[in-house]
């Protein structure tokens, strides 16, 4: 997905989306998808781009189409904010929608071990068919987490170390 007006069109494509499930509920339907994510499809949550990201990444599957680009602002090693955009279907949005919710506040180290079947049961259950969209979301975060630390200059803690003060008594 390329720069400039990226925002935009992922906003225009959500709004066909959005026509598209109006005009085609049974199609929908017909995928059992849950009211969650039907929820997170229509009304996506950190749908956009940072602007002065610290780090971006995208992600995609050649087999579905579908593409991911998640941008990230870390404070402190807390994901402070995430956004993406997306390229594919009510599945790719939602567990994008929700993958975006659960991590933001979380620190970088626990996202990084956050797993696609926490996705799906924070959704309430994908289709099998679909189960490859919360893969892609989570792949997609731990790729832009890899570009964060790949430029990020490494923070060294030190523990600090306490003197000891010796006091000697002596006898009177």
């Amino acid at each position: 997905m390329s720069e400039g007006n990226s925002q935009t069109s992922a906003f225009v494509y959500a709004d066909c989306l959005k026509e598209d499930y109006k005009l085609n509920k049974i199609k929908y339907m017909s995928l059992n998808y849950t009211k969650k994510t039907i929820s997170h499809f229509l009304h996506p949550q950190n749908l956009g781009d940072i602007k002065d990201a610290d780090a971006r990444a995208s992600v995609g599957n050649m087999v579905c189409g579908d593409q991911l680009a998640f941008s990230i602002k870390v404070k402190d090693g807390i994901i402070k904010d995430i956004k993406f955009l997306s390229f594919g279907c009510a599945s790719n949005i939602a567990t994008a929608s929700v993958l975006t919710e659960k991590v933001k506040g979380m620190t970088v180290e626990k996202a990084k071990k956050l797993d696609w079947q926490k996705i799906v049961k924070e959704l309430g259950g994908l289709p099998n068919q679909k189960v490859h969209c919360s893969i892609l979301a989570v792949e997609g975060l731990r790729k832009v987490i890899a570009e964060y630390e790949s430029a990020a200059p490494k923070v060294v803690v030190k523990k600090a170390v306490a003197k000891k003060k010796v006091v000697k008594k002596t006898k009177k």
